[in-house]
């Protein structure tokens, strides 16, 4: 058994962070303030990558894990912390990001703001395997530390008829002809549709096929199909689902997307931070913002809601695109102009180019 430390702080990686015979010892699983004993995996001349043995002295943010998954899943890191409390940990490691790398001092720091702390992720991408020696498929989110598939039954962190769909999933791969070319299943959900996206490695027979669309209508979700890249995913079943979009309420707003296109995983958070950067920025009818790294419009069009006019940058030409169509969507091309760039390359003559803005959102 090691000898006791005291953990001082957490990692970006939910790790608490310790010092023993002039090493720093990352240990998963301990708390800020806690007393423990661990057991290394990994040594450096510099540093251990550990697992805590056993908790001498709990901290008082430790609570016990929602998920019985949780410790051999590596989805979450943090279920064994208080939801307010991980929230302070994370503004801590901003801040010293901000000090140490950015080597910049913040003004002001405003109150950190909280959402649902369960079910609440609108977006994942579960890894499949289906084990011919057990005849039987796992669906989930990859092991700590390993490339295995976790056996999962449910997940917390995923709306409740999500994980309820978990189960059905392992039967559903394990009765496919193309079980074992079958290793990704993406998760994407609207106001008014889910979608699933299967990445197919073969095509499907016509038995999988009718397999596909009675889970479809059996579970009230929509199966897009992906043979490549995420460009190539396409609907499958039923092609007359509603449309795939969020919505932004406050600022009447409806935002279409693929669903392997970047959205916010958390539909709750993004209202909230899309209002509180809005207040932050208060555009005005007539002034000119730029948004960078604009992605869909999330943040440009609720600003030329306000009446501002917007240029939105963004790197991804399909982003480019969706953008533009969602700012048709919701009558605001007159306010917008959306400009594929690689702002990691621009220079001053760019910069230059580009006139002068009021305001800048990134």
């Amino acid at each position: 058994m090691t000898v006791p430390v005291i953990i001082e702080s957490l990692d970006q990686e939910g790790r608490g962070v310790a010092h023993a015979d002039g090493k720093v010892i990352f240990i998963e699983g301990a708390l800020p303030g806690e007393q423990v004993t661990f057991n290394p995996y990994r040594k450096k001349q510099k540093f251990e990558l550990a697992q805590v043995d056993q908790i001498l002295q709990p901290g008082f943010a430790r609570v016990a894990p929602r998920c019985r998954h949780f410790g051999i899943c590596g989805g979450c890191t943090l279920q064994h912390v208080d939801a307010r409390a991980q929230v302070a940990a994370k503004q801590r490691i901003l801040e010293d990001n901000l000090k140490h790398i950015g080597r910049v001092q913040p003004e002001l720091i405003l109150p950190a703001v909280y959402g649902p702390a369960w079910g609440y992720r609108y977006r994942a991408r579960f890894s499949v395997r289906y084990l011919a020696s057990k005849k039987a498929a796992l669906v989930g989110f990859h092991e700590k530390r390993s490339s295995f598939v976790a056996d999962m039954q449910s997940c917390e962190i995923v709306p409740l008829r999500v994980s309820l769909l978990i189960a059905p999933l392992r039967k559903l791969v394990g009765s496919l002809s193309i079980r074992q070319r079958l290793p990704q299943i993406e998760v994407s959900l609207g106001e008014d549709v889910d979608v699933l996206v299967l990445r197919i490695l073969d095509p499907l027979t016509l038995n999988d096929e009718a397999i596909l669309k009675a889970f479809a209508d059996r579970h009230s979700i929509q199966f897009f199909l992906q043979p490549g890249g995420p460009a190539t995913a396409y609907a499958f079943y039923p092609r007359d689902a509603p449309e795939l979009n969020y919505t932004l309420p406050e600022f009447h707003v409806v935002m279409p997307f693929h669903p392997t296109e970047f959205t916010q995983v958390n539909p709750s958070m993004n209202r909230i931070l899309v209002r509180q950067a809005l207040n932050l920025l208060d555009p005005q009818p007539g002034e000119r913002v730029a948004d960078l790294f604009c992605g869909l419009g999330n943040f440009a069009l609720p600003i030329a809601r306000r009446g501002a006019q917007v240029a939105g940058y963004e790197g991804s030409a399909a982003m480019v695109r969706r953008a533009r169509e969602n700012s048709e969507r919701n009558r605001l091309a007159h306010r917008t102009k959306f400009i594929e760039t690689d702002l990691f390359n621009v220079d001053e003559a760019w910069i230059q180019a580009q006139g002068d803005f009021e305001k800048i959102a990134d």
